[in-house]
């Protein structure tokens, strides 16, 4: 009846779990998530109750509510066999999901069963709770499940660690969890030249708690070789190795440190180590993309006449592992820069702007990814189509986005310079003029700015934007 399936579906709304954590399919690459998930049961020995119950949401989303029901079934034999004493209380967020699967599939009855096993649950742990209770593994398990949903959700999965450890300040599973949070949240909030707390103390705990977890230590390395601690870092890469010479998602960070550090080839030889593990995991092919490009800039850097039959293998095998990533992964977006501007170092033109036109069609990009795309775009049709005019065109693009951020620098500083350039040259038009106006206001320099737009509006009198701006100007001085 329907009043059943009113109540029914109000009851659900107040479960805690991925039905109701708010994350969006639209911003995940589903396939990709499936099988970064698919790896972490494989090789991670930690919990795995945490990945079933991410994967069944995954599954649903995917329209496979078998598939869905039977990674449920997965969690809760982790549950029976980790934790036989407390199979309610680590079985809520299971079941729950249960509940919204069945919805889903029509089958009533057995959601409101399951709906009902958490009720009951939940007054049995708890006196005042009916149906949510705020168990701090529940929080941390919601922070797992964010974080893999990418940078939009950082800062809540850095809010539901926070809780889970007001609880239990001293957990090692949740202080993995917050300072992987406020990592990735630091790495963003750089790009975007916003200030953030570090993540250099919730790492260095972590480690303390986590000693045998050596993906958190390769962050912390990470870490200090930002800070400029390299042989710190590195002593805790060494030290890891040694504990887990085989674990993919150890070796990749570890790849990364050398190759920051300018020991490309030992990097090289680290992923290809990792490969063999986990051959189609996209995070590594796009790291082997870049040693390969970093030993391509070293070369050139380093030799007047570089051999070109060197050259072209370095171009040949970074465009090899960028493609690989692109076609798997169509969301990751500096794969696609880093792949089309390999094509235009290989004057494979045609190929560079399909790529990039890819890039623009990705649905998921926030602000700063899009100012670097016009930047790196701006910068193709500048030094390789050599069009001046495009590049103008995409490089205020860039700027027009009126957030700060690193590729809104690049664009425009790249753009002050050329136009500069154009005018020094006598080629200056009206068009250059006026954005050179716009620069120096960005840039607060109000009189350059004024004597931009008036030498504008002499070449274009009629302009009303130029006119707008030199008057808003006057009236602010």
């Amino acid at each position: 009846s329907t009043i059943s399936k009113n109540s029914l579906k109000i009851s659900l709304l107040q479960l805690e779990c991925h039905f109701t954590w708010t994350l969006l399919k639209q911003d995940v690459d589903l396939d990709d998530l499936e099988e970064t998930i698919g790896d972490q049961i494989e090789f991670f020995i930690k919990s795995n109750i945490t990945n079933y119950n991410l994967l069944s949401y995954v599954c649903h989303l995917k329209n496979s509510n078998e598939e869905a029901l039977r990674n449920l079934k997965k969690a809760e034999e982790v549950i029976q066999k980790d934790h036989p004493d407390e199979i309610a209380r680590r079985s809520l967020v299971t079941w729950g999901n249960y509940a919204w699967i069945y919805y889903h599939m029509e089958r009533y009855e057995e959601a409101q069963n399951y709906v009902s096993k958490v009720e009951n649950s939940c007054k049995m742990l708890s006196s005042t709770a009916q149906r949510k209770i705020q168990l701090p593994e529940i929080y941390a398990e919601q922070g797992w499940a964010l974080l893999k949903f990418g940078r939009k959700y950082y800062e809540r999965a850095e809010n539901c660690f926070e809780n889970a450890l007001k609880n239990e300040p001293n957990n090692p599973e949740f202080n993995a969890g917050y300072a992987i949070a406020m990592y990735r949240l630091e790495a963003f909030s750089h790009r975007k030249c916003e200030d953030t707390r570090s993540s250099l103390q919730p790492l260095k705990r972590a480690v303390e708690l986590n000693p045998k977890d050596t993906f958190i230590m390769a962050l912390l390395a990470l870490k200090l070789q930002d800070v400029k601690q390299v042989d710190e870092g590195e002593r805790y890469i060494e030290e890891a190795m040694q504990k887990t010479p085989d674990l993919p998602y150890f070796l990749r960070y570890a790849a990364k440190f050398y190759r920051r550090k300018g020991e490309v080839d030992k990097a090289v030889e680290i992923l290809k180590k990792a490969l063999a593990v986990t051959p189609k995991s996209v995070f590594l092919h796009h790291q082997l993309g870049l040693c390969y490009r970093a030993k391509l800039f070293q070369l050139k850097k380093t030799t007047r006449y570089q051999p070109q039959e060197q050259v072209a293998e370095l171009i040949r095998l970074s465009i090899f592992h960028f493609k690989i990533v692109t076609d798997q992964k169509t969301k990751f977006f500096s794969a696609h820069t880093d792949l089309a501007n390999m094509y235009a170092q290989e004057k494979r033109y045609e190929e560079a702007e399909e790529t990039f036109q890819k890039a623009f069609q990705i649905n998921i990009l926030c602000y700063d990814d899009k100012q670097e795309l016009y930047y790196h775009y701006a910068n193709f049709q500048r030094f390789h189509m050599k069009s001046e005019s495009e590049a103008i065109r995409y490089y205020t693009e860039g700027l027009k986005i009126e957030k700060d951020s690193r590729g809104r620098n690049m664009c425009r500083k790249a753009l002050k310079k050329l136009l500069e350039q154009r005018i020094q040259g006598g080629l200056g038009d009206a068009t250059d003029f006026g954005t050179l106006g716009l620069i120096h206001n960005l840039n607060g320099e109000k009189h350059e700015a004024i004597e931009c737009y008036e030498k504008a509006i002499a070449l274009c009198p009629d302009n009303e934007e130029y006119l707008s701006a030199l008057c808003e100007l006057r009236l602010s001085i």
